[in-house]
């Protein structure tokens, strides 16, 4: 059971990281660690299981879409960070901005990306109205319902098209999906991608990223 606690788990899925990211997602869990005991960002029983459970579950959204160099992401009610800052290490070379209502967690997430030296990663203490930048995509881990989400966002899409995926949002979530995709109404366009196809562990089982175009 300790591989789940391990950046082994994450090499297991993403065996070509650089030395430089390998150190970086390395480093991820004492500094996570570190943390939750002064401002309590992560679950105390998850903890244990931040690289399956956190990392690896941010890391999904990499299965669906590889962003593009230059690309401009969003981290909509980022939390303590998730799933911006594990992606931000995969894609150096792509723009993301980590934004949350609550001060203390950005306080976080500016001390990880710091202690990193991720300098494609912007945290901001902000809620979504407050926005004013458009962006490629949007990222969402269990902030609110599909509908409230592109309430929020629709506005934030960037009109430039840069990648094969139109631009819109990817949330990740879990359970039956059925009144939420309802809710959206009949003209949002959305895919679903069960996480254990890409991820086998347990711990995915009814987890999913879900697409809905801008």
């Amino acid at each position: 059971m300790e591989e789940q606690s391990s950046v082994q788990l994450v090499l297991r899925y993403f065996p070509k990281l650089t030395d430089v990211q390998i150190d970086q997602m390395t480093r991820l869990g004492p500094l996570y660690e570190v943390w939750n005991s002064q401002i309590n960002v992560v679950s105390r029983k998850d903890i244990g299981n931040l690289y399956e459970r956190h990392v690896l579950h941010s890391l999904a959204i990499a299965r669906v879409i590889g962003f593009a160099k230059g690309a401009n992401i969003l981290d909509l009610g980022t939390g303590g960070g998730f799933p911006g800052i594990p992606l931000a290490i995969l894609f150096p070379e792509v723009s993301f901005t980590l934004v949350d209502g609550t001060g203390k967690k950005i306080q976080v997430v500016q001390a990880v990306s710091e202690a990193l030296g991720l300098k494609n990663v912007k945290a901001f203490h902000q809620r979504a109205e407050e926005l004013k930048d458009t962006y490629d995509f949007v990222l969402s881990r269990g902030v609110a319902p599909l509908d409230k989400l592109m309430g929020w966002c629709r506005r934030l899409f960037r009109k430039k098209q840069i990648h094969s995926l139109p631009n819109g949002l990817l949330a990740l979530k879990g359970g039956n999906l059925k009144q939420e995709i309802k809710d959206l109404g009949k003209g949002e366009y959305v895919e679903i991608f069960p996480i254990q196809d890409f991820f086998p562990e347990a711990y995915f089982e009814e987890k999913y990223v879900v697409y809905v175009q801008g």
